[in-house]
């Protein structure tokens, strides 16, 4: 069974921040191969700027697919997508067009509400009640509109943080246990 893992990191969410460096251990540690796709080049003062955001997804959008380009998904039994923010919509899009779409799973960490315009399938999201880029009730209820487990972080802000350093630990924590949870009960094919 080969397994592969790939990272979409965000604008300033890198692969090394807490939360994709520790669900890319939880997922090596499953018996995924990891892909790591490191994008950059993006424009300054993107938050509240629509035209940049949509540069900024353009950029992120046509560097994964570069990246992607050597890898054939199709050999690959099982895939799990990991994306932070914008990362999660540029992996919504590429997973929307594989041919192996049905055996792509998704961990999504404080999506944008344009993640929800492609189909998903098998997922979990993680969002924050605080965070600045999205709509407090907007995930959650697009999550309960596709039947999407969202876990809502008190307090959090888009890189799921409450500014509370004991806070923070433990939440990383349960959403690292939730996000262990669902990679570890993804039905091998």
């Amino acid at each position: 069974m080969k397994k592969l893992a790939v990272f979409f990191p965000g604008i300033g969410y890198t692969v090394d921040k807490p939360l994709m460096h520790y669900s890319r251990r939880l997922a090596a540690d499953a018996g995924f191969e990891i892909m790591l796709l490191p994008y950059a080049g993006f424009p300054q003062k993107v938050k509240g700027d629509r035209a940049r955001m949509e540069e900024s997804y353009r950029i992120a959008l046509a560097q994964a697919r570069e990246m992607l380009s050597l890898t054939d998904l199709s050999e690959y039994d099982t895939i799990l997508f990991v994306g932070k923010s914008i990362g999660t919509i540029v992996a919504a899009e590429i997973a929307s067009h594989s041919p192996a779409a049905s055996r792509i799973h998704f961990v999504l960490y404080t999506p944008l509400e344009d993640t929800f315009a492609f189909p998903l399938g098998d997922a979990v999201v993680f969002t924050g009640d605080a965070d600045p880029w999205v709509r407090s009730d907007a995930i959650p209820a697009l999550c309960r509109e596709r039947d999407i487990p969202c876990h809502v972080i008190a307090d959090a802000n888009h890189s799921l943080e409450t500014g509370n350093v004991k806070n923070d630990i433990e939440n990383l924590k349960k959403v690292m246990n939730q996000t262990r949870k669902f990679i570890f009960h993804i039905p091998e094919k």
